[in-house]
């Protein structure tokens, strides 16, 4: 009776017990050391070229601690103080212009009953200039209002460089950040609040004002906060379009390029993360503060047929829309002209001389290469790091800091994060200095700098799987790198591959995470066009920066045609119900 209780205990006790701790252990130290090394990534590329800006800022030429002597002459100088200002007044303008032309689009194509094939088209069209570098709605504006511009005489002794020219750029470039954003939060709507006006007989000005104006006022102060931070961050607008007018971008480029002063140049890029982390914070207290305005009992709102405000909307839109295509149709029109507007002959030589006769054919090539590289390797990093947050458990303090500075980058503009790459990197005494001048370090910068958006759609993605698969994975003593790969990958691989068609459009249009760090090896094509432009060669500017935009609007095309065929392979259990 003893022995056979004693045998029976020891087949009880030790396995069940012991077997589940050492697998946990194993996973758990395998988590840990994954997610140190996500985060030395991040403070080795995000958070030491930031602190070498500061460093730099409190130390003259020699290398001698100076305080805040540079703080205070740059304070002292008006044209340099100037331009701080001019960077926050054109972005307000921006804001203001942008911000509400975006909302009334959003408002047409969430809450009218105007044609779907309307909508879709509408959507479209707003989006082209996420495929464009900044640059080419400037060159697009002095086609237009230029000196020798189509429409020069609409504003009479008015000039278009400088204030008006940045903002209508300006206000070209972030309408569809605004419209994404306002879109989003004018699709939550609960229909029982506005059943409920109407049979209190609410007239409808009275039902906005109070329904829908508060259910979106989050999402408004979103989208004037990114719009803002854009424009204080934007460089190629203001450089082609900005004139005499100067803005801390540009002051910035001035300070490190034109005079080789880095230690001004620090100081500049110190007062640029000011009014960019200022809108980080008011955007991230905003998200907090937001509540679920749909729930279980909420009812779909379905917008009724107003035929005079439907069609004032869709005017309103088919404008907009117009004055979209424009920008870009002379963008197009000038890369296959001979010259503007003394010879408006079609020709192709632009993107002859483009591709084939000048090695702006090299900086083409470059770009498809860290557009590649940046979506591939952007998108394993950023969804593997959302993974080690969202789905690993006893990691305590790591998760939040390494949430913190994944959302941190926003904060960061791309001209600040390439003179920190610039001071950081290039010192010989670091020892990831053989990254300096390489074409690694591009593709870095890139995936540093596009770090949060993208890191916030994997973790909304993940957050859509219930943690059970997890939890019975660990039950079953499977390694949770094996659920990673076999369960969430397959399941998350929509927001996946929208991550890297993310990853690729907007590395190819970008300018100022370059601008510090590009080599005459290793050039990329927005910064050719910005070269080109200044030495007066408009047509094969436009023809490059048109070459982007096709280029976006192929992978973007062959992305959904590739797409369907992986999801219907990897997504058909969400078919399940309906066969």
């Amino acid at each position: 009776m003893t022995q056979t209780t004693t045998s029976a205990s020891r087949m009880a006790a030790p396995i069940p017990t012991t077997a589940p701790r050492l697998r946990w252990s194993r996973d758990a130290l395998v988590a840990r050391v994954m997610m140190v090394g996500v985060m030395a990534l991040l403070l080795a590329f995000l958070i030491a070229p930031l602190f070498s800006i500061l460093v730099n800022a409190v130390l003259d030429k020699q290398g001698h601690f100076v305080g805040l002597a540079h703080f205070m002459a740059y304070f002292q100088t008006p044209s340099l103080l100037r331009a701080a200002g001019n960077s926050v007044w054109v972005a307000a303008m921006v804001a203001i212009i942008s911000v509400p032309m975006a909302f009334v689009c959003a408002y047409a194509l969430t809450r009218t009953c105007l044609p779907t094939p309307f909508k879709a088209t509408v959507r479209l069209i707003a989006l082209i200039p996420l495929l464009a570098p900044s640059l080419l709605s400037a060159i697009s504006f002095v086609q237009w209002f230029g000196n020798q511009g189509a429409l020069k005489s609409l504003l009479g002794s008015a000039s278009i460089y400088g204030a008006p020219g940045i903002i209508l750029a300006e206000v070209y470039n972030t309408f569809p950040h605004a419209l994404m954003i306002l879109v989003t939060a004018l699709s939550l709507a609960d229909g029982r609040l506005y059943e409920a006006a109407t049979a209190l007989r609410t007239p409808g000005w009275r039902q906005f004002l109070t329904i829908t104006l508060p259910s979106c006022k989050y999402g408004l102060i979103s989208a004037c906060t990114v719009v803002f931070t854009y424009v204080v961050s934007d460089f190629g607008a203001p450089k082609v379009i900005g004139g005499n007018f100067n803005v801390l971008s540009v002051d910035v480029y001035k300070q490190v390029v034109g005079q080789l002063n880095f230690s001004m140049g620090a100081v500049v890029g110190m007062l640029l993360l000011v009014p960019s982390i200022v809108s980080f914070a008011i955007d991230y207290s905003v998200r907090r503060k937001i509540k679920a305005q749909l729930t279980a009992r909420s009812v779909p709102y379905s917008p009724k047929p107003h035929r005079v405000a439907d069609a004032l909307l869709a005017l309103f839109c088919v404008c907009v829309c117009g004055m979209l295509l424009a920008t870009i149709g002379m963008a197009l029109y000038t890369s296959v002209i001979k010259l503007w507007p003394y010879d408006l002959v079609f020709t192709l030589d632009h993107y002859r001389f483009v591709l084939f006769e000048s090695d702006m054919a090299d900086a083409y090539t470059n770009s498809l290469t860290v557009a590649l590289c940046t979506a591939v390797c952007g998108s394993l990093l950023v969804f593997f790091g959302a993974y080690l947050i969202e789905k690993t458990r006893n990691l305590g303090w790591m998760r939040n800091a390494m949430h913190l500075m994944a959302v941190l980058s926003m904060a960061v503009p791309g001209l600040v994060l390439g003179l920190g790459y610039v001071m950081f990197f290039n010192h010989p005494a670091n020892p990831l200095n053989f990254l300096y001048n390489t074409m690694p370090i591009l593709v870095i910068s890139m995936v540093i700098h596009y770090y949060t958006s993208s890191h916030l759609t994997a973790v909304t993605a993940l957050q859509q799987i219930d943690n059970e698969f997890e939890a019975v994975s660990a039950s079953l003593k499977v390694p949770f790198f094996r659920t990673f790969v076999r369960v969430t990958v397959p399941v998350c691989l929509p927001a996946i591959l929208d991550i890297g068609r993310y990853f690729f459009v907007v590395s190819m249009a970008s300018l100022s995470c370059a601008i510090f760090i590009y080599t005459p090896e290793t050039i990329l094509a927005s910064v050719a066009i910005m070269h080109m432009d200044q030495a007066g060669d408009v047509g094969p500017a436009a023809a490059l920066a048109s070459l982007i935009v096709l280029t976006s609007v192929a992978v973007s095309i062959l992305y959904s045609l590739a797409t369907r065929v992986l999801l219907a392979r990897t997504q058909a259990w969400r078919n399940l119900s309906r066969g």
